[in-house]
């Protein structure tokens, strides 16, 4: 991708441009020459030329893929790219939660379509100390601010849940309330989850594949998510479910305190 010029963009489902207007979005895109592919939280970023960037979050179906024109569009493609080598990629949405975003970064942050991230759980550089003071500010279930992306930027239901059994610390908590050896336990918790889910290439409990279109593997390995009702591998008290920021929440009411 990085180097190849946009030369063509086709919007088939409007409503999934946040930022700006479907037809400026359209209109701005055409022309310009992809610099750099990037992560940030949840977020794919493509910078492009002039300083902006293309912003695509794949919500729960949304994929990308690289094709040729003539390959048949596979049902409930939104959006297509052409290239200028003659390739075409395809942005793929059946349930359309996801959103596609264009701009230099002051305009997203701006207009509030991009929100400022938190730091990354898998970065090297993410600082118990840091994760520290931003719990301490927060009045709220622990569960809900870690799905809160500008505390921690690409946390969500599954690597809470398990992040969570890990480190023993009950969802319903207070995030204020932990003391520094806990947010240790959590911090290493996080990073472990979500590395064991990347090289199990993901969790396909439901629609989920991986950038070859295949299932991955981490779901055989979850350790509370989808078990409510099930014996805790730890101790073999029924797993309980509560709902925490609208997300149904498993966890064991002995292992966790």
């Amino acid at each position: 991708m990085v180097g190849r010029t946009i030369v063509r963009c086709d919007l088939r489902f409007p409503t999934l441009v946040r930022h700006p207007e479907p037809e400026v979005f359209i209109d701005s895109i055409t022309g310009l020459r992809i610099e750099s592919l990037g992560r940030r939280g949840k977020y794919i970023l493509f910078g492009l030329e002039h300083q902006r960037m293309l912003v695509i979050h794949l919500g729960m179906s949304g994929e990308l893929r690289i094709t040729e024109p003539s390959q048949e569009m596979a049902p409930h493609t939104h959006v297509t790219f052409d290239l200028d080598d003659g390739k075409q990629l395809r942005y793929r949405d059946p349930r359309r939660f996801g959103r596609l975003l264009l701009g230099t970064e002051e305009e997203l942050l701006t207009s509030r379509t991009f929100p400022r991230l938190g730091p990354e759980p898998i970065d090297p550089l993410f600082d118990t100390t840091a994760l520290y003071q931003r719990l301490r500010k927060r009045r709220a279930p622990l569960k809900a601010v870690l799905l809160d992306q500008s505390t921690i930027a690409g946390v969500g239901n599954i690597y809470a849940d398990e992040s969570l059994h890990r480190a023993r610390l009950r969802p319903d908590r207070l995030a204020q309330t932990l003391s520094r050896k806990s947010v240790v336990r959590l911090q290493a918790a996080l990073r472990e989850s979500l590395e064991l889910a990347i090289r199990n290439r993901g969790s396909s409990v439901d629609t989920y594949r991986d950038a070859w279109g295949e299932t991955g593997n981490q779901q055989e390995e979850l350790l509370v998510y989808g078990r409510a009702g099930e014996p805790c591998l730890n101790c073999g008290r029924p797993l309980s479910a509560i709902r925490i920021a609208g997300r149904t929440t498993v966890f064991c009411r002995r292992c966790q305190r």
